[in-house]
């Protein structure tokens, strides 16, 4: 289960923030994942209900939110969507392609609670 290294090294981003800004805790985090990053989004949500405990991020939430595998034809010039691990034309049907998106890891945004009491 490569998402529980994964989940370790995505919180320590955020922890580095969180003391970096001073906050008193993490509130948010949301996560782009790519059809094709290799990551199964299920599997890094467990994961991060092991790693977050004893930390700043203890009572933060996980948006993970899915970016869809997208290309660009070569052949007929056309930007689609396609089905993961299909990466022909939809329109024409051409397999010279190049993917624009659906491989990616973002760690998009952080929510810190910086609030003086």
């Amino acid at each position: 289960m490569h998402e529980l290294s994964l989940c370790d090294d995505l919180l320590g981003q955020v922890l580095a923030l969180g003391r970096q800004h001073q906050a008193r805790s993490i509130v948010g985090i949301t996560v782009h994942v790519g059809g094709l990053s290799g990551v199964e989004p299920m599997l890094l949500a467990t994961a991060f209900e092991i790693c977050r405990v004893g930390t700043l991020a203890e009572q933060a939430r996980l948006v993970l939110e899915p970016i869809p595998v997208r290309v660009h034809c070569n052949h007929c010039g056309i930007e689609s969507e396609t089905p993961n691990n299909h990466l022909q034309c939809p329109v024409c049907q051409s397999p010279d392609t190049d993917m624009v998106s659906g491989d990616e890891l973002i760690l998009a945004r952080v929510e810190l609670d910086t609030a003086c009491v």
